[in-house]
């Protein structure tokens, strides 16, 4: 029997700096940063004052006053940005059966800021122990439960299939994105509007982070405070956003004459029982998690174009990874250019699987490898193509993507041009 083979035929961004993905690929592919003085609320007393902020707002972007009253920002996040991935696609989705579209959202922290700016309305500024519930939104409920971003995405697009939520940490868009892979791929949908969306710039977030002193406190200097594989790095810059992409079986795709991004050729995950926030030196459980996704995509590691990094800019983790590609990679490895669009959009966590997955059908779609910013000083121990400050025109013909979360999660996934044959 012929595998299914699936592919993007609707993509949307929205990131700090380039809401949409035209204004995403100018940003990213031109080496500009987002990342800002946090300006949501009071960043005075944390360590990290920095963030990766989108200037968004729901009622512009074609959400109702009830729509904003009812969601989290996360929500409208995702309810934008699959809205405007299936227009994209330019399929009829009301001309389908809706049992046969489903949906998945990734989403690491859910509705956090929806929950604590409530928190601070029902305990009067936490002067109340016991909180006054006749304060609250009336649908707090649905900050609380993260299944709300499946249900209001799935209502925006009239889906009737599986309607979930994936919340593996930092790994949750990237996830997300391959659990939809493999429903259309085993025949349960032929259309899946998958994504992921976080809003996590709050003050219990980044109360959370200073803890484990995770966030760059480089608050002087935000525009160049994220730095990825380079060795005056200190810690990541939190960020927000969503990206959503129509998947759909090739051949359903070829015959209404759909646009095609990419073929999503492999994705695997791993996880490495061993530490909530460390990493062994060496990649294995990324690398595994690598040599798996080539092998589905039946690719081999010098077919990599291109490598897009988890590059979050914690000096475990960009060893980590550096350790992982040369596993997997093999002497490759050193001829592959790496980089990390964190060093600009910042670090969404749930979120940013997804919108690297866009950059990366992006980049293939322009032939361009983006840079990794404000990397003027290389650590020694990352010694691979980090791509420094510009852009890089060249054939991108299949992608590594990779994603690494608290937790031990490690994902990858392979994206291929369209073009090759059914093995």
């Amino acid at each position: 029997m012929t595998e299914r083979r699936v592919v993007i035929t609707g993509l949307e961004v929205l990131a700090p700096g380039g809401l949409g993905r035209e204004g995403f690929w100018r940003l990213i592919s031109e080496g500009r940063t987002a990342t800002r003085g946090i300006t949501f609320f009071d960043p005075s007393p944390f360590r990290s004052r920095v963030a990766a902020e989108a200037d968004f707002c729901g009622l512009d972007h074609g959400l109702s006053p009830q729509e904003v009253r009812r969601m989290d920002r996360a929500a409208q996040f995702a309810v934008v940005t699959a809205r405007s991935a299936v227009a994209d696609s330019g399929a009829e989705l009301a001309a389908l059966a809706p049992h046969r579209i489903g949906v998945v959202v990734g989403s690491a922290v859910g509705a956090t800021m929806g929950l604590d700016e409530e928190y601070r309305v029902v305990s009067d500024g936490g002067r109340l122990d016991l909180v006054d519930h006749r304060y609250a939104v009336p649908h707090l409920y649905d900050y609380l439960a993260p299944s709300s971003f499946a249900a209001e995405v799935a209502w925006a697009v009239g889906a009737e299939g599986p309607a979930t939520v994936v919340s593996t940490g930092c790994t949750s868009g990237i996830d997300a994105v391959g659990y939809g892979v493999e429903l259309v791929r085993e025949g349960t949908v032929d259309v899946m509007v998958a994504g992921a969306a976080d809003a996590p710039i709050s003050p219990i977030t980044m109360a959370c982070f200073d803890a484990i002193k995770a966030t760059t406190p480089r608050y002087d200097d935000p525009e160049h405070a994220s730095r990825p594989f380079d060795g005056t790095r200190n810690g990541f810059v939190l960020g927000e956003g969503s990206a959503f992409f129509v998947l759909e079986e090739w051949e359903h795709a070829v015959r209404r004459g759909a646009h095609v991004y990419a073929e999503i050729a492999g994705y695997a995950t791993r996880s490495n029982a061993y530490h909530m926030t460390g990493l062994r030196r060496d990649g294995a459980e990324m690398a595994e998690a690598i040599r798996v996704a080539l092998a589905e995509a039946r690719t081999n590691p010098e077919d990599i174009d291109y490598v897009n990094a988890h590059g979050s800019g914690t000096r475990q983790n960009d060893r980590h990874e550096t350790a992982a590609f040369k596993k997997s990679l093999g002497s490759h490895a050193y001829r592959t250019p790496v980089s990390s669009i964190k060093s600009m959009v910042g670090h969404s966590l749930g979120a940013i699987g997804s919108i690297e997955i866009a950059a990366c059908a992006l980049a293939m779609q322009h032939d361009v490898v983006p840079p990794t910013a404000n990397l003027h000083t290389p650590d020694p121990e990352c010694d691979l193509d980090y791509v420094p400050l510009t852009a890089r025109e060249q054939p991108v013909g299949s992608v590594l993507t990779v994603g690494s979360g608290f937790g031990g999660f490690q994902s990858a996934m392979v994206l291929t041009t369209a073009r090759r044959s059914t093995v």
